[in-house]
């Protein structure tokens, strides 16, 4: 399938800024003769608006995630725990943003677009279906994840090898939890979605939360079937927080990414990952400039209010991140600048976000070269596509494979 990318408008200008990739070994362009592996660690469905009313029993319906149009024509969306918020398109999408709008919606078409981008391979989210967690009625989110995970499978199961999407699940009720791993394991999804918090809304000292004994049978499942664990951002609370001026940034930085933070605390600082050394878990979509941050504040408290940290680790907490956790980034360059001086190179995973508007698709080798110039080519291979191969087991294409062995040398020569 060919297609042509439209000429950007002056919105879209800057996504094709570059200082170019002079003295890369590398490259990440498309049509590059020595094109590095990629695979992008969060893309995005585009589920059909009835996903959850076509598979959901009819005593559900008035209850699902909808788009409802006032007599006045505005549009709002309602989901059950988020404010109805009202869907504030000021103009039809044109040109290059109606182009991404427009896209990933069949298996076929998405492999042609992500070519453009010289992807190779992307884990996949759900779209409309985030809201499946919007919730505080978890047996209601169990079935609208089971419901996404039967279509996903139904859609991209023939084509998991490149196009991996995430089993959702709904932790609350912990039994149910476990069964839909397992059904969904023996399937074959390469991994796992969980929310940032299991239980849906504000903090709520009462609630379950993920660095409670409660939970022990659901790593101990995971490590069984083992498979990654995935905190995707606007999980757990509503996101769309701030109202009125400068909302839709307050929302994004504040409401969205920063509470990702929260499942990779709760894990590596009360010793799940320490009693479950094979869980692999990460944040995806929400940057990486704040893991290091992230790492020496867990330390600085451990150390500093030993006194009260209970359980005592054999460890510090950022040791089980760096062995188990990660991170996904569009565009991170201050994140990448800390890259190698903390010791995170095979922690950081690229993504494009397609086909989201923070995305880079379809000028992410323009994002690459804008901020990928401190690395060598080493860690560019691994943070491009090969972290991500290893942690959601993606065969690597022969034509790749000195990539993977370069890597290798390179990490052999920072030891």
């Amino acid at each position: 399938m060919s297609m042509t990318i439209p000429e950007p408008d002056v919105h879209n200008t800057w996504r094709t800024e570059t200082p170019g990739n002079d003295g890369w070994v590398r490259s990440a362009r498309p049509d590059a003769a020595d094109k590095f592996f990629m695979i992008s660690a969060d893309g995005h469905v585009q589920e059909p608006r009835n996903i959850f009313k076509a598979r959901l029993p009819e005593e559900y319906h008035d209850r699902l995630p909808s788009v409802v149009t006032k007599r006045s024509g505005e549009q709002v969306q309602k989901t059950e725990g988020f404010r109805p918020t009202k869907l504030n398109w000021v103009e039809p999408l044109q040109g290059h943003e109606k182009f991404r709008y427009e896209s990933g919606r069949k298996p076929d078409q998405r492999a042609a677009e992500l070519a453009l981008d010289g992807c190779d391979g992307e884990i996949l989210f759900p779209n409309v279906g985030l809201a499946m967690w919007a919730t505080k009625d978890p047996s209601f989110s169990h079935l609208m994840c089971r419901a996404w995970n039967d279509w996903a499978w139904e859609n991209y199961g023939p084509h998991n090898d490149r196009l991996a999407p995430m089993a959702c699940v709904a932790p609350a009720v912990i039994e149910d939890a476990i069964a839909e791993i397992q059904r969904c394991a023996a399937l074959g999804f390469k991994g796992l979605c969980l929310p940032c918090k299991p239980v849906f809304g504000v903090p709520d000292v009462d609630d379950l939360n993920y660095n409670l004994k409660e939970f022990e049978p659901l790593w101990d499942c995971i490590e069984d079937v083992d498979l990654p664990v995935t905190f995707h951002v606007s999980t757990g609370r509503d996101p769309r927080t701030a109202r009125s001026h400068g909302g839709a940034i307050i929302n994004y930085t504040i409401h969205s990414l920063a509470p990702t933070m929260e499942p990779l605390v709760n894990i590596c600082a009360s010793g799940v990952a320490e009693r479950h050394p094979k869980l692999r878990f990460g944040a995806i979509e929400a940057g990486i400039g704040w893991v290091p941050w992230m790492l020496a504040a867990m330390d600085e408290a451990y150390r500093k209010h030993h006194m009260w940290v209970r359980p005592k680790l054999d460890g510090l907490p950022s040791d089980y991140f760096r062995r188990q956790g990660f991170a996904s980034f569009q565009e991170d360059e201050a994140g990448l600048d800390l890259a190698r001086k903390h010791n995170l190179v095979d922690n950081f995973l690229w993504a494009n976000d397609f086909p989201h508007h923070e995305g880079s698709w379809p000028y992410s080798a323009q994002a690459i070269e804008r901020t990928m110039g401190q690395l060598d080519d080493g860690e560019r291979a691994k943070v491009l596509g090969l972290n991500a191969a290893r942690l959601f087991r993606f065969d690597i294409p022969e034509r790749y494979l000195h990539h993977a062995d370069a890597a290798e040398v390179a990490r052999r020569n920072q030891r």
